[in-house]
């Protein structure tokens, strides 16, 4: 090998640590130099070939030497895997999967309290057990359960990166991200907010602000085509560009990455703050190494400190494998940007102290290590490019910024994310235990004393039966006592009346005249007379003692029936059974039991042998033996008419009730009458002869004419006086001996109907307040009903209540529980 070959070969060599593809570059720059100068020398040509022999000795000999010492050391991917599965960043997804949960079962529980106390507050026969404000209150915090839990299933982490313009904010997001994501690099400058998230899908696209059309992206030049072709994009607007989750483990832990313009290119930092940073958990601050922090970026920060209480600042100093190139100034460098960065965190901002600060400072290489993890990606040694001196010390520190990122971003997210909301759970948890704790204080407190009530309705309905039953028997006995009574006075007074019945006759005068239609009416208007006299006769007698004794048994009913009645019913029982006067009616009807009376105002002798047949048979007797002598030696001419009831008035007096003789039958009337009428007829024939023979021998002849002349005269005389008044006094006592007998006979009738009068006004005001106990037993049984219900239906809500309340406090044993286990550790 010539000198100038092994002069090239160990230039190529010193070369080969760098890769393959940088010394091809080198040697086909050096041909081309050397076919310019040599114009196809073929000395150069062999030179060039032996240099690539070497060339590809040597680096053949670097690759398996490097895939050796691969071969012995752990495998990356496997590391990178599993400390992506138990990545920090699982913190906050577990802890928003079960705060997620903790709150479906609180909203689940606020609806069903929701539902219960509408329904209670709906009960009427429930008041004042659940109000409209409880209703209302426990509404409201459903619906802002609802909106939590939606809030809740959109919360994510959330990183924002901020620095000047080219600091490599996108080389960051995309080293992380561990794959070209977002556009980076010379000709491509963020020119707006991009946020990075996943998405379950298969394919990447983006969402403008103020559009829900997803865009398609493939690549990243398609993406950084589309942020340059949308004119409409300036640096306040928000670009959202979903990646698959299956294409980046990263973001499959909710974690949402925002990309910014550079602080330098805009003044309208508040702006940016209240609409990207206020909900932001972790802010990156990506500075240029090779220079100092600017004041830019520190004004920006210093407003974000304003807005927010000690955010979670970290610094990354990016670019730092240019140090490689002056390793002596190397930490002398370092050492000034720390402090520069310590005295802003802690001086300036004053979010952290001094001890921590140094924690949240980092110099990295973003392009280096977004390289090695993209040729690892691809299966090639991560260290196979151009890297500078120190690059795993770089790699380190940055993986060192990953962890200690994903630990400040999980524990800050679950506290910032959900500590507010854990706390407001917790006081709708203990408002809605509150009420139902209020709900079963109230429906204790209203069963004990429907409880209260029922039992008192229960004595009182018992009460109410048991003194019912003993008036109902103590006033049967007071009726029939004042029945009776009425009855043996009724029957007294006309007893009397009936004899001084010939005074009321005697009394009544009117026209008379023997003339049949005269004495017609005559009989009519005496009829009319006598009733009404008699009927005032006993009114006065009877009906004042009558109607006070019913008027003292109704107010004795009234007042024994009182105590039975409620006091509504008290208050107006007067009008219920009205006090009235009692008017006994005695109804005598004369006209009806006297309507067959058949005077007889003829002239009769009073020696006539019909009148002493009356007066010797007696008056019915004389009338049927009359009617039948007549019938048998008077072949023709009816009987004289005499003061007499007919056989249909007989026949009708012995239907009357409560008559003690009888009539005789026919036949032997008939045998009584044939014998009277021999007795008599032989009696006076021989008193005839033997008076007329004793005359006639004792005194002669002219006694015998003077008898018959006196016997003449008296005749002459009574036919004489026989005149119109004497008819009527006739008629009158007539009138009176048969109006004695129907009356008579009456008298057990009317006591007994003035005594069912008063019994029956006395059973109907007794019947009237029955009523209304009867009433108040159905409206007590009712009420009883109703209270029994009552108390169920409190039972039921008691019971309801108390096991919503034991699910409050099971809720809020869950909430202390995630506060325990997620939060107060972060404290």
């Amino acid at each position: 090998m010539s000198r100038k070959c092994a002069s090239a070969c160990t230039q190529l060599d010193s070369g080969a640590i760098t890769g393959y593809k940088q010394k091809v570059s080198q040697v086909n720059t050096l041909t081309a130099s050397n076919s310019s100068a040599g114009d196809g020398n073929p000395a150069f040509i062999a030179r060039i070939r032996c240099c690539c022999v070497c060339y590809e000795t040597r680096t053949r000999a670097v690759v398996e030497s490097r895939l050796k010492s691969m071969a012995a050391a752990p495998p990356l991917r496997r590391i990178d895997s599993a400390h992506r599965e138990f990545s920090p960043l699982k913190h906050f997804v577990v802890a928003k999967k079960k705060i997620s949960e903790v709150f479906e079962q609180i909203l689940s529980y606020v609806k069903e309290t929701s539902a219960f106390v509408e329904e209670t507050c709906g009960n009427k026969a429930l008041k004042d057990i659940a109000t409209e404000d409880q209703k209302l209150e426990i509404q409201s915090y459903a619906d802002k359960l609802a909106v939590i839990k939606e809030v809740l299933a959109r919360r994510h982490m959330k990183v924002a990166f901020f620095g000047r313009t080219s600091n490599g904010k996108s080389t960051v997001i995309n080293a992380m991200l561990r794959d070209r994501v977002l556009p980076s690099g010379i000709g491509h400058t963020t020119n707006c907010f991009l946020s990075v998230e996943g998405t379950d899908d298969d394919k990447a696209y983006l969402k403008t602000e103020g559009s829900d059309e997803e865009k398609s992206i493939k690549t990243v030049n398609q993406l950084a085509h589309a942020l340059h072709m949308d004119e409409s994009l300036d640096a306040g607007c928000l670009v959202r560009v979903f990646w698959p989750k299956t294409k980046c483990a990263l973001l499959r832990d909710d974690l949402v990455l925002v990309d910014s313009p550079g602080t330098d290119v805009t003044s309208q930092l508040d702006s940016w703050i209240d609409k990207f940073c206020l909900d932001a958990d972790v802010f990156v601050l990506v500075a240029n190494s090779e220079s100092t922090l600017m004041n830019t970026e520190k004004h920006f920060f210093h407003k974000v400190n304003e807005r927010l209480s000690k955010p979670n600042i970290f610094i990354l100093n990016n670019r730092w494998d240019a140090s490689a190139n002056e390793p002596e100034y190397m930490e002398d460098v370092r050492k000034q940007h720390t402090d520069r960065c310590v005295n802003f965190l802690v001086e300036e901002l004053k979010v952290v102290g001094r001890e921590q600060a140094p924690n949240h400072i980092f110099f990295i290489s973003a392009k280096e290590v977004l390289n090695s993890r993209m040729q690892r990606a691809q299966g090639m040694p991560e260290t196979g490019g151009a890297l500078a001196e120190g690059f795993q010390e770089r790699l380190k520190e940055f993986q060192d910024f990953e962890r200690r990122f994903e630990e400040c971003i999980s524990q800050s997210a679950v506290k910032t994310k959900f500590e507010q909301h854990t706390i407001r759970a917790k006081q709708i948890t203990e408002k809605v235990k509150s009420i139902m704790d209020a709900i079963n204080i109230e429906a204790a407190e209203k069963r004990v004393a429907a409880l209260e009530d029922r039992e008192y309705q229960i004595d009182r309905l018992e009460f109410v039966k048991n003194q019912l039953n003993l008036l109902i028997d103590d006033i049967k006995k007071k009726i029939k006592a004042i029945s009776e009574d009425v009855e043996s006075k009724v029957s007294s007074a006309m007893g009397e009346e009936i004899c001084r019945l010939h005074v009321i006759v005697d009394e009544f005068c009117a026209d008379f005249h023997p003339s049949s239609h005269v004495l017609k009416i005559y009989k009519s208007e005496l009829l009319s007379h006598v009733e009404e006299g008699m009927g005032k006769n006993l009114t006065f007698r009877c009906s004042d003692a009558i109607n006070a004794s019913v008027q003292s048994s109704q107010n004795y009913m009234i007042e024994s029936m009182l105590p039975l009645l409620p006091s509504a019913v008290q208050s107006q029982v007067h009008i219920l059974v009205p006090s009235r006067k009692f008017d006994l009616s005695y109804d005598l009807n004369c006209a009806t039991i006297c309507s067959d009376f058949q005077e007889n105002i003829e002239f009769q002798f009073s020696l006539g042998w019909k009148t002493l047949v009356h007066r010797f048979l007696g008056s019915a007797n004389a009338q049927r033996a009359l009617r039948l002598v007549d019938h048998k030696f008077q072949a023709s001419g009816p009987a004289l008419p005499l003061a007499s009831t007919p056989s249909s008035a007989s026949n009708s007096i012995v239907c009357q009730p409560n008559q003690e003789t009888a009539l005789m039958t026919q036949e032997d009337l008939m045998v009584a009458m044939a014998t009277n009428v021999a007795s008599l007829t032989s009696r006076t024939s021989m008193s005839v002869i033997i008076v007329g023979g004793v005359v006639w021998k004792t005194v002669g002849w002219r006694l015998i004419a003077l008898s018959a002349s006196l016997y003449g005269l008296l005749y002459l005389y009574e036919r004489l006086t026989w005149t119109t008044k004497a008819m009527e006094r006739t008629l009158k006592r007539q009138f009176v001996d048969y109006a004695t007998e129907k009356l008579q006979l009456i008298v057990s009738f009317t006591s007994s109907n003035c005594s069912h009068q008063v019994q029956q006004e006395m059973a109907t005001t007794f019947a009237r307040l029955c009523q209304q106990v009867d009433q108040t037993q159905k409206e007590l049984e009712a009420e009883i009903r109703q209270l029994t219900d009552k108390i169920d239906q409190l039972e039921t809500i008691q019971s309801h209540s108390k096991s919503l309340r034991h699910k409050a406090t099971e809720l809020e044993r869950q909430l202390e529980a995630f506060t325990n286990q997620y939060l107060q550790t972060q404290q």
